[in-house]
Parts: C-alpha cells; sequence; structure tokens
C-alpha cells in the first residue's frame, strides 16, 4: 500500500517532466498567460480581439525574427546579424519601390528581391560559420556591420516612404478581419509545416552532438549553412513587417532587434547551447516581451524609469522560464 502511494507522486512527476520535454515551451506559455491577465487587469481593452490583434501587429516583426533565430539556436549557433539584415531588406524594398514606381508590379518585385537579400545574408552567414569554421558569435557580429553598413549605403538617411499600397494593406482589413491576423495564421502554417521536415530534426541533431550526428552520416555544414538561410529568410519576411508598420525606410530599425530575439527564444525555453527548443516557445518569448511592454505603459511607470523596469522584468522572466525549464528536464 505504502509502496503505491509513492509511486503515485513519482509517475505525476515522470509525467509533468515528459511533457516538459516534449513541450519545452510550456513555461512560456505559462509567464504568457499570467500576463495577458495583468494586463487585463490594469487596461481590459488590451486583452479584446483588437487589443491582442494591435498587439500582433506590433510585434509580428519581432517574431518572425525570434522564429529566424531559433533555426540557428537549433544548432548550436547563434547569429548577431538578424537584426542588422532586418535594416538591409527593409531599406531595399522601399528604395526599389520607390524606384519602381511603387504599382503592384513594384511593391511585389521588391519584395521578391528584399526575400532574396536576406536569404543570400543568411547563406553568407552560413558559409562563414559552417564551411570556414568561423566562430559563430564573431562572424555574424562581424558580418552585422557590413550588413548595416550596406544599409547605410543604399539609404543614409532615414525616412523615404513606403508606398501607401503596402502600408495599407499590412494595416489594413478584408472581410472585417485584420490582414496581420492572417499572416499570423500563415505563420503558424509554415512553421508546422517546418516542424516536419527532417530540417528541424537534423538541426536540433547537430546542436546537440555535433560530432555523433556527424558519424551517422549527416551532412552537418550543409544543415548549419540551411539554418542560416532559414534565419536570413525570416528576417526578410521581419523587414517586411518593420515596413509595413512604420511606412518608411530607415537604416537602423532593426538595431536592437537582435538582441531582444534572442532573449525571446530563451524565454520561449530553447537552449543557447543547442539541440533543445520549439520555434513555438519563440513566438510565445516575442509575445512576452511585448506584453511586458505594454505592462510597464499601464501601469504608468516613468519614462525615464521605463528601460530600467522593462529590463529587470525581462530578466526576471528569463531566469522564472530557465529555472522552471531545468527543473522540469532535471
Amino acid at each position: 500500500m505504502m509502496a503505491a502511494v509513492a509511486a503515485a507522486p513519482s509517475r505525476g512527476i515522470d509525467r509533468v517532466r515528459r511533457a516538459f520535454q516534449r513541450f519545452p515551451f510550456l513555461p512560456a506559455l505559462i509567464i504568457l498567460v499570467a500576463l495577458l491577465l495583468l494586463n487585463g487587469l490594469y487596461q481590459p481593452r488590451s486583452v479584446s480581439f483588437i487589443g491582442i490583434t494591435g498587439l500582433v501587429k506590433t510585434y509580428l516583426a519581432l517574431m518572425l525574427l525570434s522564429v529566424a533565430q531559433t533555426y540557428v539556436v537549433y544548432a548550436g549557433d547563434i547569429d548577431l546579424s538578424a537584426g542588422a539584415i532586418v535594416s538591409l531588406v527593409n531599406v531595399v524594398i522601399v528604395v526599389l519601390m520607390e524606384q519602381w514606381g511603387g504599382g503592384g508590379f513594384a511593391v511585389l518585385g521588391a519584395i521578391g528581391i528584399g526575400l532574396c537579400v536576406g536569404l543570400g545574408c543568411g547563406i553568407v552567414n552560413g558559409i562563414a560559420v559552417a564551411a570556414l569554421r568561423l566562430q559563430a558569435i564573431v562572424a555574424t557580429f562581424a558580418t552585422s556591420i557590413f550588413f548595416a553598413g550596406l544599409a547605410l549605403y543604399v539609404l543614409p538617411v532615414a525616412g523615404d516612404p513606403a508606398p501607401a499600397a503596402f502600408w495599407r494593406t499590412y494595416g489594413g482589413k478584408f472581410f472585417g478581419i485584420p490582414f496581420v491576423f492572417y499572416a499570423a495564421v500563415l505563420l503558424a502554417l509554415v512553421l508546422y509545416g517546418l516542424a516536419r521536415m527532417r530540417l528541424s530534426t537534423q538541426l536540433l541533431a547537430v546542436g546537440d552532438d555535433p560530432q555523433a550526428a556527424f558519424q551517422s552520416g549527416l551532412p552537418v555544414t550543409a544543415i548549419r549553412i540551411k539554418g542560416y538561410a532559414l534565419c536570413g529568410l525570416f528576417a526578410g519576411l521581419a523587414a517586411l513587417c518593420v515596413t509595413g508598420d512604420t511606412a518608411s525606410g530607415d537604416p537602423l530599425v532593426g538595431g536592437k532587434m537582435t538582441l531582444f530575439s534572442i532573449a525571446a527564444v530563451v524565454l520561449g525555453g530553447s537552449a543557447l547551447s543547442g539541440g533543445f527548443g520549439a520555434v513555438t516557445g519563440s513566438v510565445l518569448g516575442a509575445l512576452i516581451i511585448g506584453l511586458i511592454n505594454s505592462l510597464v505603459y499601464f501601469v504608468g511607470t516613468p519614462s525615464e524609469w521605463q528601460n530600467l523596469v522593462q529590463g529587470l522584468a525581462i530578466l526576471i522572466a528569463l531566469m522564472a522560464g530557465v529555472v522552471v525549464g531545468r527543473k522540469a528536464r532535471a
């Protein structure tokens, strides 16, 4: 009888551990729900459909960049140039749309070239890190300076307006539903499809043990390059959202986004050492950062204290998520 009683808590702990191992974003989901409740307490309209849609619209770019960073982190790498890629793609598409007249075909052509630029930047990073075997943190820091310099060369001064057709579509509604809602649904479908592809599993395998992955026959170098290519592509998509949200080109717009994307990845339960995590958690981590920023504003924090309080709140959320995740997996 006593053995059965003792076994019951043990089975419960095992179930919790398995749940956290299968869904590493559970701590982030708990933090997200708590922040939603707090935001609703101070500003009830913030948890309405309109309020949540506004939150997604504002932080969709960060969500995409966090997803971009996740595919690199899967393999145990990191990309410090992600924000610079956002800036470069942003100015490229704005300048091209302006030079080509701002019509529908001009917008589509500029978007296509912008995404190719993001993809190309990611491949450059992948070759530098995986093929040339440079340290990821050093190589991507160097390329971030290079990409930022290119952005300033393309558009030395911020403020070039994007065509109205572009930003009105991004901020508009279709059948009474905001465009960003469709974008979020499409993102969820794309991430679901990528999660079911072998590349995601291969990236995690490389991050867990590169030597074992190589010995099992996996093309480790090619896999890491593909991870960086995905990162560049999603950074390009993030730049489209930034352009739609700001309706202008700015060569410095992505400056702060890199570190926020890394924080979102960690908040989402992914291990920076690689081999463990989920893109769902990174999306939740980006929303957590957005909700923290909103909460700091709603509680009436003085402007001179807002950055301090935001940083402290994000740090506490990071600590809580990491501790809970580690204890659940231990």
